[in-house]
């Protein structure tokens, strides 16, 4: 009897707390993640890791024994030099010179990787000054992108997803759920195809180092706005017409955004999607559920008052019975002058 009765409030808790524990197996589950990936990476580049340490101490000795006039101390010097400024986007090599990291399209390409999160890390304001206004216009500039970026695609998403499934829908009698899986997929295929695929092959013919596979990851990079900065196309030697190549890739970017955008949005919307959704969020309090609260919080107030009215009237009953009975006190002849 008692197994019983433990196991029917064991489970009327889990079941009053669903949402709860749906969300803890999620905090679970991201955590589990983050480990798994960490693992990955670490397997798979830590041994590219340790061959090209290899090889650079075995140049670096080379190079020392090769000419004895030049120290380690200075050479080292020298390296932490170039380092530095390489880390803010200058080379001091002879074919990297002629690229300059502040002109106006590579400004323009940097403000926009800046609005947009991304930020590539190859190129970054070398005065106090640069870094201020940075700061400033980070703060003014990246809600006003948000706020941009969400009336665009609340906008497109009446043309591109809600007309079309309605129209389908309604013109065909299908069910509005079925059609928006299949838009939300040809979408995701058609802006996979415009934004990664034939973008890809474009920048693997541009780039002269970039093979199809750095191209897709390049684009996949810079439009999830992870912006690892590894590949950052217009900077390679006498690159043809870099102006206004770094504007289409500005332009690319902005635009990829927005469409990566209305993708999320699309899937978001789905029905499946709202359902899974809901699992984790805390239950909203029902216009009924404040309406039984509200009637309960009356009925005990009333309750309450009628307690203290009765108790009230009781305690005015007793007020007007003496406790103690006073005899009357009278004279047989009725002149006695001190009872009178």
């Amino acid at each position: 009897m008692l197994q019983s009765l433990t196991s029917n409030s064991c489970v009327r808790l889990i079941e009053s707390h669903k949402s709860t524990w749906y969300f803890l197996f999620l905090v679970l589950g991201y955590i589990l993640y983050l480990i798994f990936g960490a693992v990955v990476f670490s397997s798979v580049e830590l041994p590219y890791e340790d061959l090209l340490r290899q090889e650079l101490r075995t140049i670096k000795k080379q190079f020392l024994q090769e000419n004895q006039c030049l120290s380690e101390e200075r050479l080292e010097e020298f390296l932490e030099k170039a380092l530095e400024a390489s880390n803010y986007g200058v080379s001091i090599l002879n074919n990297a010179s002629a690229n300059w990291n502040w002109d106006f399209t590579s400004s323009l390409f940097f403000a926009s990787t800046v609005l947009s999160t991304t930020g590539y890390g190859h190129t970054a304001p070398l005065s106090d000054g640069g870094k201020a206004f940075c700061i400033v216009y980070s703060v003014i500039g990246i809600p006003f992108t948000l706020l941009f970026l969400t009336a665009v695609v609340q906008r497109i998403m009446i043309f591109s997803t809600r007309r079309p499934v309605m129209y389908v829908s309604t013109r065909w009698g299908l069910s509005k759920p079925l059609v928006a899986v299949v838009h939300a997929t040809l979408l995701a295929i058609l802006a996979a195809s415009c934004f990664f695929l034939i973008p890809a092959a474009i920048f693997s013919s541009l780039e002269e180092n970039w093979n199809f596979l750095e191209s897709i990851y390049f684009c996949f990079i810079s439009l999830s706005t992870i912006g690892l900065g590894d590949y950052v196309p217009g900077e390679s030697f006498n690159q043809r017409f870099r102006q206004l190549y770094k504007v289409g890739i500005t332009v690319y970017l902005l635009l990829g955004l927005v469409v990566m955008l209305v993708v999320l949005e699309t899937f978001c919307e789905l029905q499946q999607l709202k359902t899974l959704r809901k699992m984790f969020y805390l239950k909203k309090e029902k216009p009924q559920d404040r309406l039984a609260i509200l009637e309960h919080d009356h009925l005990s107030f009333t309750s309450v008052s009628h307690q203290t009215n009765s108790t009230s009237l009781k305690v005015d009953k007793t007020k007007d019975v003496p406790f103690v009975s006073v005899p009357v006190l009278a004279s047989p002849g009725g002149d006695d002058p001190m009872i009178n």
